[in-house]
């Protein structure tokens, strides 16, 4: 997978900062190996983060390599720059879509980026990696969501012609709020909308940067802190199903790969929709093949729920 602008460096693994000197980095290095030791009571998660760490900046060539975005001569490049939407093969035709996947985040991260550098500064690369991991965690979230988002579009745009998506669909009445009240509403959005044989789904693009585990309907997790995803997308979807005049088949939460240890978990339901979190890389199977129990939508109904879809979305 790619990097996560939320992935801890090999420098926050091993607890010491990037100016570090290179025999301080191996004391660093010796010790992080003793305290996380499964011979000695460790972590072995940790251990092998640890490990991986010092295969990253182990080397004056490994760390400045690092240093400068590149990664190891086995690694590409970390680049975090806008990436396009294209279908896993050429041969296979593309889902319709609408909508810039990721774009309203992008806008936010730059705007959150400015703010913390500094009015009047220049940024020559608002992507370039060091700055980057340099930044606030909150600023990282918003650019990895961004990310996340992209990624998302990436798999759905390979479901094929008889699938239609929406990407950044507003959810937060318009016309009726205030200027500010709107412009607070703006992130209240869908990240995608899908419609197929298999049935509408409500879709958020997340990456919280660590795993993630299910209680009670809701995703937790040290890395989640406070935030309550399965109960935004509800609530998101419940205002634009009755904006709409549609019923959603599912509600899905799409996660990185690592931060699942199921491919797919049941969150209950809601409104009779299906409430799920699905590592993304078995979202677009998952679609194709529709949820157990549910009957595909065809023929006048899925005409008719595209037509609705169609003049009623707005993009944020």
């Amino acid at each position: 997978m790619a990097e996560s602008p939320l992935s801890a460096s090999p420098y926050e693994v091993l607890g010491v900062p990037a100016s570090v000197s290179d025999d301080d980095l191996r004391k660093a290095f010796r010790r992080a190996l003793r305290e996380t030791h499964p011979d000695t009571g460790g972590d072995p998660e940790r251990f092998v983060a640890v490990q991986l760490a010092w295969e990253r900046i182990g080397t004056r060539e490994a760390r400045d390599a690092f240093d400068a975005g590149r990664g190891s001569n086995d690694e590409p490049k970390v680049s975090f720059e806008a990436r396009t939407s294209s279908a896993p093969s050429a041969s296979r035709p593309k889902a319709r879509a609408f909508g810039h996947p990721g774009g309203w985040r992008r806008e936010k991260y730059l705007g959150q980026l400015r703010e913390w550098v500094g009015r009047g500064v220049e940024i020559d690369d608002p992507y370039d990696p060091a700055l980057v991991r340099s930044a606030p965690r909150e600023i990282r979230h918003t650019l990895a969501d961004a990310l996340a988002e992209e990624s998302t579009a990436r798999a759905l745009s390979g479901l094929g012609i008889g699938f239609t998506v929406w990407h950044d669909v507003a959810t937060a009445p318009g016309a009726r709020e205030s200027a500010a009240g709107a412009e607070a509403g703006a992130e209240e959005k869908i990240d995608h909308i899908v419609l197929g044989p298999s049935g509408l789904f409500a879709m958020l693009s997340e990456d919280f940067g660590g795993p993630v585990r299910s209680r009670k309907g809701e995703l937790i997790g040290e890395a989640i802190g406070d935030e309550r995803p399965a109960h935004q997308l509800v609530a998101r979807s419940k205002h634009l199903a009755r904006r709409l005049r549609v019923r959603f088949t599912g509600l899905i939460i799409v996660l990185p790969d690592d931060a699942l240890a199921e491919p797919l978990v049941d969150l209950g339901s809601a409104r009779g929709a299906a409430v799920l979190a699905v590592r993304q890389e078995h979202v677009a199977a998952l679609l194709r093949a529709g949820l157990p129990g549910l009957e595909p939508i065809g023929g006048n109904e899925l005409f008719d729920v595209r037509t609705r879809l169609t003049s009623g979305v707005r993009f944020v």
